[in-house]
């Protein structure tokens, strides 16, 4: 037995981890006094020198100033450190490769009295470091006091494109979890599926990051403010709480003015022509050199695939055009690309582009490409004798799928586009979605959701057309009614009006307790603004004026001194998509960008670009100034709030779908599967923030810009697909 102990001892004594282990041990005996032992062990003198182990361009060395003594190895950065100093060994090998440390490197460290940071680490004494792991839905949380009041515990951060090294249980400051919340972890943390990102190691004065938290600039890590006090904290940590360097940096990604700035003359027409600009500088018209890449990105999620090359060439339009980027944010600071090809971005952009100097043929190749050259018109949808002719697809692979919403905003574009090319190429399609989505809508004005390709070709036209359904979310209905106005004033088909009349009135009557909101009561009330000031243009009534007063005064009744419009939710039972309920349902379905009404959020996807279309066209209808006021704040914030990045060229001039205006920076609670905070939809959001603000350069709306459509010259196609009515 005592031989068998005496062996074990060797074999410990060999282990480079227990050889670690007491060294610290025979230190900290060494140094103890009054205090206890643990105490001694991380006790250290004022340290005012740094150096560096990284490559030239660190975020971190960049924003110290660059002036540090920097080394290309951690064996060199160790073996040249002074007794006493702090040292930050970073990864310059991520996400693809840990960073080298052994046990030596840890030895000599201890021998030295240093004090380390070290990130992404290959290896820790008395610690197994795992494989590297990706996140998917966890977020950063704060879990200790080390930041001071600026960043509680349960605060959350993002690390985007989080790559990072499983290490055993540690008591953390920063960890990786799935939580919900907008700033903080409101459902504390899960009982599983923890990992420390940042934490002291047990047994010696060393900091660990197990991903890289160095690369906070480039990769774009969110809330600005939150990492500026994260690594003033690890640099006070490492100066043995004497830190004096200061860091200066600037976001790769910021918005074009502050708050308070002084908005140049011209501002607005610099902001439209920067976001007709963005589309090309994206390369999101598809060129034929590349369009193979569409076919290749069917195989990915949701076709969630490397966005195309700046320096790829850039089409024309005539191969459509790519949905939009994903809120997922790689470790260098891109975004991936959304391959879709859809029908309703598509027709919305083109009016953008239709505006703007440089893209009149993009735009017409669009409208073309959708009517004409892909197969989102043709099949069923091009036979009269079929109960789908003149619906549009929603998206060239699901061209048996039709939103009449996305029918409806497609359609608006196209008229936009018609009219500011002074060309009627698109009328007869034009008019036969207009006509097919009427037949395909009940007596009472509602078209439901969605319907498929199948369901239409079995129950045939005239079963929709006599459905006595109810449908109170504007969201899905009202667009349609909208356009069905603009029908009836060029073509004077009596069913157009009645149809959005009937619509418009029962909604009006269901607000707003029947009311089913999507991710949100704001952006109904939102949608709800086009409709209501076309049938003040068409029938301009008091009745017709006070609803869209009433309705523009509950959506203003959130509008910051900002401009901003404040996201809310609705009542509890209503929402279709409301925020999630349980940290394990964050991420799992579409979902509000908000956790709590109150939370400091304008969505420019789902609310702020349709008001901003709506108050616009309210305006100009009424030339009531409630209406032009908040049109003209919107206009300003919108005009601060785009993106300006030198050097992520291909973000430039877009808008995202979030911005927190208490902190004025892109941020949200990202839940939603599709469509996150950092997402930046091609028609939905650029091409109606863009269009409006070309709109109000050339002192026209929607409404007016299309008086002069001549589509009502094939008004006998309605008596030919709607008989006997």
């Amino acid at each position: 037995m005592l031989k068998d102990n005496a062996a074990s001892n060797t074999e410990a004594r060999d282990n480079p981890t227990v050889r670690w282990r007491e060294k610290i041990t025979r230190r900290s005996i060494c140094l103890a006094s009054s205090q206890a032992i643990a105490a001694a062990l991380f006790a250290a003198p004022p340290r005012t020198e740094l150096l560096f182990c990284c490559d030239a361009t660190n975020d971190v060395f960049q924003a110290a100033g660059g002036r540090y003594p920097r080394y290309a190895t951690a064996t060199d950065t160790i073996r040249n450190a002074p007794r006493g100093s702090s040292v930050l060994i970073l990864s310059d090998g991520y996400p693809a490769l840990t960073t080298p440390l052994s046990s030596e490197l840890f030895d000599e460290a201890l021998e030295k009295q240093l004090r380390l940071y070290v990130e992404y680490p290959s290896f820790l004494p008395d610690l197994a470091c795992g494989a590297p792991r990706s996140t998917t839905w966890e977020r950063a949380v704060v879990a200790s006091e080390l930041f001071g009041p600026e960043l509680k515990p349960s605060r959350i951060l993002a690390i985007h494109g989080c790559r990072y090294v499983p290490v055993e249980s540690v008591k953390a400051d920063i960890l990786l979890a799935r939580v919900a919340g907008f700033d903080t972890a409101v459902y504390g943390l899960p009982q599983t599926g923890v990992s420390p990102i940042l934490f002291e190691h047990p047994s010696a004065p060393v900091l660990v990051a197990t991903t890289k938290l160095s690369q906070f600039v480039t990769g774009r890590y969110a809330p600005i403010d939150a990492w500026d006090v994260v690594w003033k904290r690890i640099l006070r940590w490492l100066s043995g709480g004497n830190n004096s360097t200061a860091l200066h940096w600037s976001p790769v990604v910021r918005p074009s003015y502050s708050r308070s700035a002084r908005l140049p003359s011209g501002v607005e027409g610099e902001a439209f022509q920067r976001g007709a600009m963005w589309y090309g500088n994206a390369r999101l018209f598809i060129h034929r050199s590349w369009a193979q890449k569409e076919v290749e990105a069917r195989s990915h999620n949701d076709r969630v695939a490397e966005a195309p090359k700046l320096a790829w060439p850039l089409g024309d339009g005539s191969l459509g055009m790519l949905e939009g980027f994903s809120s997922s944010i790689q470790p260098d600071g891109s975004q991936p690309v959304r391959w879709w090809l859809r029908a309703d971005c598509m027709g919305e952009s083109s009016f953008a582009m239709a505006l703007s100097e440089g893209g009149r043929q993009i735009a017409a190749n669009l409208n073309d490409f959708i009517y004409v050259r892909s197969n989102l018109a043709q099949g069923p949808r091009a036979s009269p004798d079929s109960a789908s002719f003149g619906l549009v697809g929603w998206n060239t692979s699901q061209d048996g799928v039709y939103y009449g919403d996305d029918n409806a905003r497609m359609m608006l574009g196209t008229m936009g586009t018609a009219s500011a090319l002074r060309s009627s190429a698109w009328d007869q399609p034009l008019l036969r979605c207009l006509v097919a989505n009427l037949r395909t809508t009940g007596p009472l004005g509602f078209r439901g959701n969605r319907l498929e390709e199948a369901d239409v070709q079995k129950n045939g036209w005239r079963h929709y057309f006599t459905l006595g359904r109810v449908n109170y979310a504007p969201h899905f209905e009202c667009y349609l009614w909208a356009a069905y106005l603009w029908a009836w004033d060029k073509t004077r088909s009596r069913p157009f009006l009645d149809c959005a009349k009937r619509g418009i009135t029962a909604m009006m009557s269901a607000y707003p307790h029947e009311w089913r909101w999507t991710n949100g009561i704001q952006q109904e009330r939102a949608r709800m603004l086009l409709p209501l000031a076309w049938l003040v243009r068409v029938e301009p009534t008091a009745e017709h004026r006070g609803w869209l007063r009433h309705m523009a005064s509950e959506l203003l009744a959130f509008q910051d001194a900002s401009g901003a419009i404040r996201e809310e939710v609705g009542s509890a039972g209503k929402g279709r998509y409301g925020p999630p309920k349980t940290n394990a349902v964050y991420g799992a379905t579409e979902a509000p960008l908000i956790q709590n009404n109150g939370d400091l959020l304008s969505d420019l996807l789902y609310t702020t670009n349709f008001a901003f279309l709506g108050l616009h066209e309210a305006s100009a209808a009424t030339g009531d100034r409630l209406y032009h006021d908040a049109e003209t704040k919107l206009a300003e914030f919108l005009c601060r709030i785009q993106v300006r990045s030198t050097q992520r060229r291909e973000l430039d001039g877009a808008w995202f779908r979030a911005f927190d205006f208490g902190r004025w920076e892109y941020w949200a609670s990202n839940s939603d599967v599709g469509w996150g905070a950092w997402s930046i939809e091609t028609g939905w959001t650029q091409a109606w923030i863009t269009a409006v603000l070309g709109m109000r350069g050339k002192g026209s709306s929607l409404w007016s810009l299309t008086a002069d459509s001549k589509i009502g010259d094939h008004k006998d196609m309605i008596q030919e697909m709607l008989p006997d009515v």
